[in-house]
């Protein structure tokens, strides 16, 4: 067996049921959850008429790594439009199947094990994939805190320069995951000076760029490449899905685009290790690239949601609206502290909501790891608001009268 598998932690969900084991929530009420990132919006329909109508023809034949011309079209003509980034649909796009499996892959890509100290730095809290790719390629992980009074945004210079030099690969997340920060342009040109003086690759996950609450959509790493001069997106891969912009997460259809001396080598390693997309999804993938109104509707649902959901928490929590996403990064009361031997204040507050008021939430020390003596997760909580907005407001009056009664 891989002995590095053994360093693999066990997934956050995994963390939780053993949390709730021998819970038994309040008799009467619904169970709501809010605990996992995934979409409960509908489908839109003309997605699923795509997809059955190239099921005959789709099934039928090998599917190329590469894709499809029009769908590696299809791609670059979005980016076009949500960025007004150009790239070359044959050397600089590739269809994944969901940014889940292409981060961990292009790790493995990109990571040499064969040097000594080889580092991949990532924020802390995180998306999991992010460690278990670092360690399964053989480097060490690097947790770059958050800072909750800057809204959540990285503490870049807290990174040690030795830390920098050993690196090579960084993993940004905008907007965040659970935080729903999204990088400034100033941020960007800070990471991109990195990356010219040490040589790492940045490898960006933009799977909630559709989400957001401001007039001004999230910046993207190719678009602000673009504007600081970079068109070549040296040592630059952003990497985005349908999953939340389009309400398919059971697709597995998404892209990579940027750098075409690092996608090459990619293309490469999905070659052998079996990346290619169903024809069937690829077809589904090219009309959902191809329209906007079902992306702005979404966009309507949830912000008609948080418009309700976050005023009802807001007095009660430390809680604010994100920049975008569809979570909600919660610090928990001081209250739940040294209320359960052996558990933070966050798996306490989860444990007695589910039990009291059949509400799941997923505790912040879940997201992160203990660095430098501090868990930047540690009393703080994830509420995915996926579910319908009555659920989510029904959702968010039971933890509001859950804080009252523990304050």
């Amino acid at each position: 067996m891989n002995p590095r598998l053994s360093l693999l932690q066990p997934y956050p969900f995994e963390r939780l049921r053993q949390l709730f084991a021998g819970v038994t929530p309040q008799a009467g009420l619904r169970p709501i959850s809010l605990g996992i990132g995934e979409p409960k919006h509908p489908t839109p329909d003309f997605l699923k008429a795509a997809l059955a109508s190239a099921l005959d023809a789709g099934l039928a034949a090998y599917p190329a790594t590469a894709g499809e011309p029009a769908l590696r079209q299809a791609c670059a003509g979005w980016l076009h439009r949500r960025y007004g980034v150009q790239v070359d649909p044959v050397t600089q796009v590739l269809p994944v199947n969901g940014s889940r499996e292409a981060l961990f892959a292009f790790a493995q890509t990109v990571i040499d094990p064969g040097q000594e100290g080889a580092t991949v730095v990532f924020p802390n809290p995180f998306y999991q994939i992010y460690e278990g790719a670092t360690l399964l390629a053989g480097a060490t992980p690097w947790y770059a805190a958050s800072d909750p009074g800057s809204n959540f945004a990285i503490d870049w210079d807290a990174v040690p320069q030795e830390v920098w030099a050993r690196t090579q690969l960084l993993f940004v997340c905008s907007p965040g995951n659970p935080t729903g920060a999204v990088m400034p342009l100033d941020e960007w040109r800070k990471l991109f000076e990195l990356s010219d003086r040490h040589g790492f690759v940045i490898a960006s996950d933009e799977c909630y760029s559709e989400i957001y609450f401001r007039d001004e959509a999230p910046l993207g790493g190719l678009e602000a490449a673009m504007r600081l001069g970079r068109t070549d997106f040296r040592r630059l891969v952003m990497f985005t899905s349908l999953s939340k912009r389009s309400n398919v997460p059971g697709l597995r259809s998404g892209f990579v685009a940027g750098d075409a001396a690092l996608l090459k080598p990619f293309l490469l390693y999905r070659t052998y290790h079996g990346g290619a997309m169903s024809p069937a999804v690829q077809a589904a993938s090219v009309a959902a690239w191809n329209d906007e109104a079902h992306v702005e509707d979404n966009r309507r649902l949830y912000r008609e949601k948080f418009a309700r959901v976050t005023p009802m928490l807001e007095p009660l929590l430390d809680v604010r609206l994100p920049d975008a996403s569809f979570y909600l990064w919660a610090g928990v009361p001081d209250t739940f502290a040294g209320r359960h031997p052996g558990l933070g204040a966050d798996e306490a507050f989860a444990r007695e909501l589910l039990a009291q008021y059949n509400v799941t939430v997923l505790p912040g020390s879940y997201l992160a790891r203990e660095a430098c003596g501090h868990n930047p997760g540690a009393g703080r909580v994830r509420m995915a608001l996926v579910a319908g907005t009555d659920e989510c407001v029904e959702a968010a009056g039971r933890i509001a009268d859950f804080v009252r009664e523990h304050a």
